[in-house]
């Protein structure tokens, strides 16, 4: 495992960008596994102009997001499919049938987690994933408790979750209450990890990633057992293992 800091959330999102670019420019082909979130916005702006400066082509990318909500279809405002398009997919050359993200309006939910598994299968996996982490230790939206065994699924999300998610919708009481969901075994088999951390909120999930046990009742710790992973963490992120050093 891998650490690189960086002194505040712009550097972080520089860092990773230019880590992304990297693998996608010495790459033929390669499949990215994507967040969304407030974590990796700036990645993607910083992507944007990277490929409007230095014409970084995506022709040759292919894409799976992480997770949708149930109930939103991608024309939604506050869907992670409008998320993406606004976000990245929509100011680069990437083309769009090759992005995949969770259909949360599908008739039958437990096909839908189905089927997203057997097409990232069938795509030969994920080659990097990108991550984000929740306070309580959540990636993707696999909370605490999750089997380190499950596979793309439907999440009951948890109070703070959505309390973390409010700002998105104009209240609490529309923020869906399940999801799709990558696994955390889905996860797990991303040939590399890149996991983004950024301020003091996640501090102490980081801290437990860093130096707590792997334990299902902390989802992220689980990436200790992975053989390649970087974080990308910046200072205010890093205050509480500083604290416990």
């Amino acid at each position: 495992m891998k650490l690189i800091e960086a002194k505040d959330y712009e550097e972080m999102s520089a860092k990773a960008a230019e880590y992304l670019a990297n693998k996608i420019h010495t790459s033929k082909k390669i499949t990215l596994g994507l967040a969304t979130g407030g974590t990796p916005e700036g990645t993607y702006r910083n992507l944007i102009e990277d490929y409007m400066q230095n014409d970084t082509s995506y022709r040759h990318v292919t894409t799976f997001n992480l997770d949708e909500y149930v109930g939103l279809a991608g024309d939604h405002p506050n869907s992670y499919r409008y998320f993406m398009n606004k976000k990245l997919f929509d100011h680069i050359d990437i083309q769009k049938s090759n992005t995949y993200v969770p259909r949360g309006n599908a008739r039958d939910i437990k096909q839908e987690c189905l089927d997203y598994e057997k097409l990232l299968e069938d795509k030969s996996g994920i080659d990097l994933q990108l991550l984000g982490i929740g306070s309580n230790g959540h990636i993707g939206f696999n909370e605490p408790g999750t089997p380190f065994d499950s596979k793309t699924h439907v999440v009951e999300l948890t109070p703070s979750t959505r309390e973390a998610n409010a700002r998105y919708f104009s209240s609490l009481e529309q923020v869906p209450t399940k999801a799709i969901s990558m696994g955390i075994a889905t996860i797990m088999k991303a040939r590399e990890i890149l996991l983004l951390v950024s301020g003091e909120k996640k501090s102490e999930a980081l801290a437990q990633l860093l130096e707590g046990d792997i334990t299902e009742k902390n989802p992220v710790s689980v990436l200790k057992k992975h053989l390649n992973v970087t974080i990308i963490a910046d200072h205010a992120a890093l205050a509480a293992k500083k604290v416990h050093c």
